[in-house]
């Protein structure tokens, strides 16, 4: 059985689309059952619970694994766009993105929902986004506020 929602932070953001902290080991079992053909993977190496060979565990279920590890402490402009085209990539397919605690992944996504998908503001705000919002560092408050300008210059 499947139980995604024992993943850390799980949120399913759209029917394309599952976020959450960093699975353990087994839970990318439940992850490709789920119908997921691809994880990206936003934390750095050396994060806290990270999985050393997670691209080998990930593409021996038979999914596709994207890291793109973005420093919580500066995250960047290119990041988002490395983000952006990678899951422009993955359109149409059921994709896992990850971090260490989610937090990393609801601001990319935030991003990605407005600038490509559309969504309103509220919309592209994931539980785990308001929730981190009152604690969020200058950092994080400006990496929110980017345009699309930014995103496309």
């Amino acid at each position: 059985m499947n139980d995604l929602a024992a993943i850390t932070n799980y949120v399913q953001l759209t029917p394309d689309v599952g976020t959450s902290g960093q699975p353990r080991r087994e839970q990318f079992t439940d992850i490709a059952a789920a119908g997921f053909a691809a994880v990206v993977n936003l934390a750095m190496p050396s994060s806290d619970h990270a999985i050393a060979d997670e691209g080998s565990v990930v593409t021996g279920l038979g999914m596709c694994y994207v890291h793109i590890p973005v420093r919580f402490e500066a995250p960047t402009v290119d990041d988002l766009r490395t983000f952006c085209g990678v899951m422009r990539a993955f359109a149409g397919r059921r994709v896992w993105v990850h971090c260490v605690v989610n937090a990393r992944v609801s601001a990319f996504m935030y991003h990605y929902l407005r600038f490509e998908r559309g969504f309103d503001d509220a919309a592209a705000r994931s539980p785990v986004l308001e929730r981190w919002a009152p604690q969020m560092d200058a950092v994080w408050q400006d990496f929110l506020a980017l345009d699309r300008a930014v995103l496309e210059g």
